[in-house]
């Protein structure tokens, strides 16, 4: 095993892994210090512990992530209390049923995050206030409006989940709970989208998402054809256009872009 060759093959991926390590010298440095006689099965284990430092997530950062989380899924859980709430709004039937297992779900995903932050010895944050009528007055007395946010608010969950899978990365327990969730809002995203008679999935920027203009930042980005560095629509062949290859990919919400979407509500 040759680790310097391994640290020069990581450098071509990750120009600035020396930035994440304390220099080039000092982790060479580190690496030296593991010694000629060392044994084989030990040199996994100090590789290891230089990479940590480099790409490992803090426990803090951990947390923030999973109160981040859970601020969404106060924000969906309230939304379909409230909705299932008042009078009229849902009609009864096969809608009705549908969201009330939605807010089931939601609730139970609130459970879970609170659970995964108290055992990492986390606070999870206060429940906030939310206002749904903030900007959009009718939403709990026009069935339409109310699917319109409801479609909203999963789409953007299901991006968000995926923007801050790598902050996460460190922690196999909390990773999987999280992506448990991820798969459960898609699933939810997708049948609130046909309820509206859309589409299962994203279709460019929101353009054919039949959404009002105070609801675009969620689409945000879903105009992009790019994957892997590969323009889909003219590497895939003859007949596939740009709203294939845009629909084919969800892509990640940062932390800021989902603060803003929140802001829409508090």
């Amino acid at each position: 095993m040759n680790i310097f060759r391994i640290i020069e093959d990581i450098e071509k991926v990750d120009p600035e892994v020396y930035n994440k390590l304390d220099s080039r010298r000092n982790a060479f440095k580190y690496m030296s210090s593991v010694g000629k006689k060392a044994a084989l099965a030990a040199i996994p284990l100090a590789l290891g512990s230089v990479f940590q430092k480099a790409y490992g997530q803090s426990n803090s950062t951990i947390l923030e992530v999973l109160n981040f989380a859970l601020k969404l899924e106060y924000l969906e859980r309230n939304f379909y209390t409230q909705g299932l709430a008042a009078n009229g709004l849902i009609p009864a039937g096969a809608a009705r049923t549908a969201i009330q297992k939605i807010q089931v779900h939601e609730a139970e995903h609130v459970k879970l995050l609170i659970a995964t932050i108290q055992s990492l010895n986390g606070t999870p944050i206060s429940e906030p206030t939310f206002n749904f009528g903030k900007n959009f007055a009718d939403w709990n007395t026009n069935y339409q409006t109310f699917l319109t946010l409801a479609q909203a608010f999963e789409d953007t969950g299901v991006r968000a989940y995926k923007g801050q899978a790598g902050n996460l990365i460190s922690n196999d327990a909390v990773l999987t709970a999280a992506l448990q969730i991820h798969s459960v809002e898609a699933r939810h995203a997708a049948h609130i989208r046909r309820m509206r008679n859309n589409a299962g999935w994203i279709v460019g920027a929101g353009a054919n998402s039949n959404v009002p203009a105070g609801a675009q930042p969620v689409y945000a980005g879903e105009d992009n054809v790019a994957q892997g560095g590969i323009n889909d629509v003219k590497t895939v062949g003859a007949g596939y256009s740009a709203e294939i290859a845009t629909g084919a990919f969800d892509e990640p919400l940062t932390k800021e872009q989902v603060a803003q979407i929140v802001s829409l509500f508090e």
